[in-house]
Parts: structure tokens; C-alpha cells; sequence
């Protein structure tokens, strides 16, 4: 059928350094991967696309395993898609992979990047040692005081479970509500990184930099190990720490139970593939 439209989802990866965020912004100028990534199908695809996402991204975050759909008319194999998009696309964004939207006998609602996940998974890398390093300065998030990760994690699992964020949410936040579900979070350390992973059915705007900057004085031994809770509770933002910078922060993975068949990579970053056997 003529101009018949098709839905394909991709996965892709992006250095957030390079970019504003994910979404593009109408009156704040510079790249958005979203911006990006639309210039680049509409080329391969010879007409306007749209592109929406698992979870979107602030600026200077990163992301290892970004799901996103699109719909076209343009008749194109894998082949096409990839090697034409990538072509097209700046430094520091790649599309991985991508294939037709899957689709489910009897399922009445189409693949959706962003309504068909029931989590997200972020992983946020802190270097913590005394002198600034020189390499990966945008891609991790650098930490003088010494870091106990045991007290940081014993914190973190006052978290987990369903509960009214709102200590956790941005000011500007845009979200109906603020209650999420908080399916794991861990903080664990390899030699000098300190690793916090997180997994939520969604997130608030700076939600897990916001819970960086709540966990970062609890390590330092600054704040009791019960501050987790007690700023949970009082479902206040002036109660909580700082927002943490965002240069440590990997969107990592997202969970589509109704589509196993999408390929996606969740082990990113690839530095961190090289780190995790010896995580204790």
C-alpha cells in the first residue's frame, strides 16, 4: 500500500557532553540529541521524522542503551537505516541497532519506546580521589572526600519500594505527581569508582542526581545513614542535598517485558563492562 506508514524501533548510544539534553528546546540554542537524531532519519528517510524515547536526558547526561521508535513511509532494510542514519549523524551519537517495531498477536497497542517500558535503569559513576583527573573529566563526575559506599548503599535502600519523591524532583519538574516505584538501587565501589545504579517504572526531572547529591554527604560521613529516610519523608526539595552534576550519569537500560526480542545491550558503558566481575 502507497505511503503506508511503518513503525521501526532503534537503539542508540551519545556522549550527553556534546549535546543540550535530549529534547530539543525552542528557545535555548545549541544540539539536542532528539534534533539530531530527527535530522538524520529525515535524510535517509527523504521526508520529516519524528522520534520518541524511552527516557529522556539532561544535558550532559549520558546514555548506553536510549531506546527510541519512529514511523516513515520510506521503504528501507536495517541495512539502509544504519549505515544511512550514522552517516549522517554528528560526533558522539550512534545508532547501535535497529529493526521493524515488533508487534503482538492480539496486542492492541503498538510497540511504544516510551509507554511500552515498565522501568528505566540509570548507572551514575563517581571517581573518587583526591586530584581531578585529566581523562573522562565529562563523562564521570569527579569526587575529592573519601566515599563509603556501604554507608551510601545501606542509605539508598530506604528508596526502594513506592513512594512520593517530591524531596527528589527537580523545582521545575513537570510530572503529574510525584510518586515512582523504585524496583532496586545499589551503590558499590571498584578501587577508586564509586557506582550508584538505580531501576524505577519512570523517573522525576534530576531525580537520581538528586538522590547523588542526598548520598554523596552520607558517604563523606557528614550525614547519618538515616538522612536517606528522613528526606524521603518529609517530601520537601529544601530538605534534601544539591543536584549532583550530570556528567557521571549513563541512561543504561530499559525494560520491555512484552518485546524480549529487542536487542538491547544493558552492561554500558563499555568502561563499566571491565570494572563489574570485580565489583564487591
Amino acid at each position: 500500500m502507497a505511503d503506508e506508514m511503518h513503525r521501526w524501533v532503534a537503539g542508540i548510544e551519545y556522549n550527553g557532553a556534546l549535546f543540550k539534553g535530549w529534547q530539543k528546546q525552542k528557545h535555548h540554542p545549541g544540539p539536542s540529541v532528539q534534533g539530531s537524531l530527527e535530522f538524520a532519519l529525515s535524510k535517509v528517510a527523504n521526508h520529516p521524522v519524528d522520534v520518541v524515547c524511552a527516557g529522556r536526558t539532561d544535558a550532559g547526561v549520558h546514555a548506553s542503551a536510549q531506546v527510541v521508535h519512529f514511523d516513515t513511509i520510506a521503504i528501507r532494510n536495517e541495512r539502509s537505516w544504519k549505515l544511512g542514519v550514522n552517516t549522517q549523524l554528528p560526533d558522539g551519537i550512534c545508532l547501535n541497532w535497529v529493526m521493524p517495531a515488533p508487534s503482538k498477536v492480539g496486542h492492541e497497542n503498538p510497540f511504544h519506546a516510551r509507554f511500552s517500558a515498565v522501568a528505566r535503569r540509570y548507572r551514575y559513576f563517581i571517581l573518587n580521589k583526591p586530584v581531578k583527573p585529566g581523562l573522562m573529566h565529562d563523562q564521570a563526575t569527579w569526587w575529592r572526600n573519601s566515599l563509603d559506599a556501604q554507608k551510601m548503599n545501606e542509605a539508598a535502600q530506604a528508596l526502594v519500594g513506592e513512594h512520593d519523591f517530591t524531596s527528589f524532583r527537580a523545582r521545575d519538574c513537570q510530572a503529574n505527581h510525584a510518586r515512582r516505584t523504585m524496583k532496586d538501587i545499589s551503590v558499590k565501589r571498584f578501587n577508586e569508582w564509586v557506582i550508584i545504579e538505580v531501576c524505577a517504572n519512570a523517573f522525576l526531572y534530576h531525580m537520581v542526581r538528586n538522590i547523588a547529591g542526598v548520598l554523596l554527604p552520607i558517604g563523606e560521613g557528614k550525614k547519618p545513614v538515616s538522612w536517606c529516610a528522613d528526606v524521603l519523608r518529609a517530601k520537601d526539595r529544601t530538605k534534601a542535598g544539591v543536584t549532583a552534576p550530570g556528567e557521571g550519569l549513563y541512561f543504561v537500560d530499559v525494560e520491555y517485558p512484552e518485546f524480549p526480542e529487542l536487542p538491547i545491550e544493558n552492561d554500558g558503558p563499555y568502561f563499566y563492562q571491565f570494572m563489574k566481575s570485580s565489583i564487591k
